[in-house]
């Protein structure tokens, strides 16, 4: 007899974004989403149908596009449960009056005249079941705002900055210290130097340092990626990849932007410890990778209803025990860079190249000259020798992969290595 198994994912999801531009504020743009997935696995092989139906027809559909022989199998995960996220202020009961003007002082905080400022609010409602027994749902809303800060002198610069959280309007309490950096840096920035290159002692701050963890090392320790052969860490669980002082763990439940109790194939979300004391502990698993590779799924997630892959919730390293002044002591002379522009990464060889918002030269263990268009590259093999600091921050963002965006943060402690530097 073909054992078939069948899973039915429901999501509805609200949103409000308002842009305003330059002083300009966009027309308010309100988005509802609602409709369901059905995915049914036989003889080996997924049938998946999308479409706001009765579970009956769906499944049926999603049946009928189960065509051919495969060899998938999935691990058997218990689970049933709900969970609601507690706001204390519902952004829906602010009026959008309110909203703008909260957009309006930002600009007017803002010193520059080039400047984005955006603001998100979501309520995702989540329902799922399956062919055995198990039941969840939730409902999570995230609230966020975005600056982008642009000027103009002896080259063109940009600062942008985000808070973005899940939760409701009180978690925009602190909006108004994105502006504070904004200003202080962005005319500095203008006048700053071009970077010097070279392999040199570098002093990433938190946000830096987050992306790396998430771009240059959570990618490559994603299971699909190490089944497909493109991660350099595939068949290195139990190696020694990174020095005694580095711990990276996936944690879903802590409430950063990366936040969800259960992922999209309805299993309890948990934290995971990726990394121990150097030692690569685990990869990231939906339920198909886990059954092959012998791991723990939970780190399935799509965006909407489209098919779940294996993705990073709020991925962080680990803090140390050093404060910043003996970071900066260690590092002697090199640079200290600060914010993210963005980069690419091959998680197949580990290699990375970021370019930082902007930063500084340090000389004999001080903060000295500013320095712009500069960018970092290397590999994960930076990992095996670095010195970490007291704070750990996050960033939050969204993640692409597989044409997908899922809400995730990078956390990290200000990080010192040994790497290459250039021009961006």
């Amino acid at each position: 007899m073909v054992r078939m198994f069948f899973d039915i994912r429901e999501v509805e999801v609200e949103s409000l974004t308002l842009l305003m531009e330059n002083g300009v504020i966009e027309r308010p743009k309100i988005t509802q989403f609602h409709s369901k997935s059905f995915r049914v696995l036989k003889n080996g092989f997924w049938g998946v149908f999308e479409g706001l139906i009765s579970d009956s027809e769906g499944i049926r559909m999603a049946e009928k596009n189960a065509i051919i022989k495969g060899d998938v199998e999935i691990l058997d995960v218990e689970s049933k449960g709900e969970y609601e996220f507690k706001m204390k202020i519902d952004p829906r009961d602010i009026s959008i009056e309110e909203k703008l003007n909260l957009l309006k002082e930002l600009n007017k905080s803002i010193l520059t005249e080039t400047k984005r400022i955006g603001y998100i609010e979501s309520f995702k409602r989540f329902e799922y079941r399956d062919s055995c027994g198990n039941e969840v749902r939730y409902t999570v809303p995230r609230i966020g705002v975005s600056i982008v800060a642009i000027g103009k002198d002896e080259s063109l610069q940009f600062i942008s900055k985000r808070l973005m959280k899940p939760g409701g309007w009180e978690k925009l309490e602190r909006v108004f210290e994105l502006t504070e950096e904004i200003n202080e840096v962005l005319p500095k920035l203008l006048k700053a130097k071009t970077p010097p290159s070279g392999e040199m002692n570098v002093l990433m701050n938190p946000e830096l340092a987050g992306v790396f963890i998430h771009e240059a090392f959570g990618h490559a320790v994603e299971a699909d990626h190490v089944l497909e052969g493109a991660s350099v860490l595939s068949g290195r669980i139990g190696e020694k990849i990174a020095g005694e002082n580095v711990t990276i763990v996936d944690d879903p439940t802590i409430e950063e932007f990366g936040f969800y109790p259960f992922d999209d194939e309805g299993v309890r979300a948990r934290k995971k410890v990726l990394v121990e004391n150097g030692i690569l502990k685990s990869y990231l698993h939906n339920k198909e990778t886990a059954k092959k590779l012998g791991g723990d799924p939970g780190n399935a997630r799509s965006e909407g209803v489209a098919f779940p892959i294996v993705r990073m919730s709020n991925t962080y390293l680990k803090a140390g025990d050093l404060e910043f002044e003996e970071l900066l002591e260690l590092c002697k002379n090199g640079v200290y860079l600060v914010g993210s522009r963005g980069g690419e990464t091959n998680p197949a060889t580990g290699y990375f190249q970021f370019s930082a918002q902007y930063g500084y030269i340090v000389k004999n263990g001080e903060i000295s000259e500013m320095i712009r268009d500069v960018s970092l590259m290397g590999t994960i093999e930076i990992l095996k020798n670095v010195e970490l600091g007291k704070e750990i921050e996050f960033d939050p963002g969204f993640c692409g992969k597989a044409f997908q965006t899922v809400p995730v943060a990078d956390g990290a402690p200000p990080v010192l290595c040994r790497t290459k530097v250039g021009g961006a």
